[in-house]
């Protein structure tokens, strides 16, 4: 496979997200949001009007132009690139359809051995070079202003996706294939592994300077599965890409994992995001200050009065610190948010976090 060459950006201004993730010291926490860029801002509907969203996310302009849309109206520390955690399995082989109402669908999901042989190994600049191409765009368009973050699923939240064929409370035959057809899991979760190691670095080489793994189903797992069939392949990826760029930071979400926050402190990951089910000053001490911790607002408090998001930004920064920390929510924002609730967030973490750390 050709190597993509590293393209040249400009500087990055505000890189205190970077300085964050890697533990530097901050004037303020740095904030971004899980999928700032989306459904909720009035811009993204009217750009992406009669078209389909997978379509959306090969087109690179307009992935630029959405990404660059939150940044737009709010102060935001960074950018995390418009895609979707599926454009994985589609590169793959596989079909998947954005169905309105019941989100992701996978009209034939993997359910036999031939339907796990039948799975390409993909030339990822082939076949998610469009993800690069809109990457390299938006890095180039941001100028500097702030970091620019890329994404994937994780091998075993991929993998769930992939045999149950659509979004599910329980993914009970995906969890079941761990345990009824444990061979031919391993190899699904082996090349999902290396899929995403190479996806990864093409989108850093492309201009990523900071890339997340999203393991959005991990609490579905128990602490003897996820760590026998799901972590051993994140410390496989977080290796892998420090190998070959040790100055990028690496962030994990495994959400409702609250068992792995050790395993994940003494892991290659730089970053450790939390989902909103846990106490920050839990956290922090199981961690024992040896990551930087993202999140974890839960996003329901953003249908909330501005007292009230201010009062729970505050009482979170004051859990969490401002140093080796950077301000999220702990899961996505949601369609029927208002823009003007996520801006009293950010206008929180700006004003409370700034405090927190000048009086020490």
């Amino acid at each position: 496979m050709p190597t993509r060459e590293a393209a040249i950006f400009p500087v990055t201004t505000n890189d205190r997200l970077l300085r964050a993730a890697k533990g530097a010291h901050v004037d303020r926490a740095p904030v971004w949001l899980m999928r700032q860029a989306g459904r909720y801002l009035p811009e993204y509907r009217k750009a992406r009007e009669g078209r389909d969203f997978f379509d959306t996310c090969r087109d690179p302009d307009l992935v630029a132009e959405i990404t660059l849309q939150p940044i737009r109206r709010f102060p935001l520390d960074a950018a995390i690139i418009f895609s979707d955690i599926l454009v994985v399995p589609q590169a793959m082989g596989m079909k998947v359809e954005m169905v309105s109402g019941r989100g992701p669908v996978f009209p034939n999901p993997i359910a036999s051995t031939a339907d796990l042989a039948a799975l390409i190994r993909p030339d990822v600049d082939e076949s998610l070079g469009y993800v690069f191409e809109a990457i390299s765009r938006t890095r180039t368009a941001l100028g500097g202003r702030v970091p620019l973050i890329g994404f994937s699923g994780a091998p075993w939240t991929l993998m769930a996706y992939m045999v149950e064929g659509s979004g599910s409370k329980t993914f009970s035959m995906a969890r079941a294939w761990l345990h009824t057809r444990p061979r031919e899991s391993q190899n699904l979760l082996e090349m999902l592994t290396e899929t995403i190691i190479e996806y990864l670095a093409g989108q850093i080489r492309a201009g990523a300077q900071m890339v997340q793994l999203f393991d959005s189903w991990a609490g579905l797992l128990g602490p003897a599965d996820y760590r026998r069939h799901a972590f051993p392949h994140l410390v496989r990826i977080g290796e892998a890409l420090k190998l070959q760029f040790p100055d990028v930071p690496l962030a994990l979400f495994p959400r409702g994992a609250h068992y792995i926050l050790e395993d994940v402190a003494e892991s290659p990951y730089d970053v450790l995001s939390l989902d909103w089910t846990i106490d920050p000053a839990v956290a922090r001490r199981r961690t024992r200050g040896a990551i930087t911790l993202q999140g974890n607002l839960d996003p329901i408090l953003l249908f909330a009065e501005t007292r009230t998001i201010r009062e729970s930004v505050r009482s979170m920064i004051e859990g969490f610190g401002v140093q080796r920390y950077i301000a999220n929510l702990g899961h996505g924002i949601m369609p029927e948010h208002d823009p003007e609730r996520v801006a009293d967030f950010v206008r929180a973490v700006h004003e409370f976090s700034t405090d927190v750390n000048e009086k020490g």
